[in-house]
């Protein structure tokens, strides 16, 4: 880089002081659980006091899809001697 064209670190740290990632703002839902602004409650499944999200299916189809998982894998001997003590 020609010597003219280079930029000295506090410059390069001044032009970076704005891009630092700030912390996730959380808010109360209405059931009392903490969740992030503008986005459905993980707990309840609300937004807007509606609800948007059937939590209790959803926790089913994880389920079922964990023991799907689980099934298609292979037990590996440490796994097998765990169980067995």
């Amino acid at each position: 880089m020609v010597v003219r064209m280079r930029v000295n670190r506090s410059k390069t740290g001044k032009r970076r002081s704005h891009h630092a990632i700030s912390g996730v703002r959380l808010s109360t839902c209405s059931c009392g659980a903490l969740r992030q602004s503008h986005r459905a409650c993980p707990e309840c499944g609300k937004y807007n006091d509606k609800v948007v999200i059937d939590v209790v299916a959803r926790a089913n189809r994880e389920a079922r899809r964990a023991k799907r998982h689980s099934a298609d894998r292979p037990v590996t001997e440490k796994e097998s001697e765990a169980a067995a003590t």
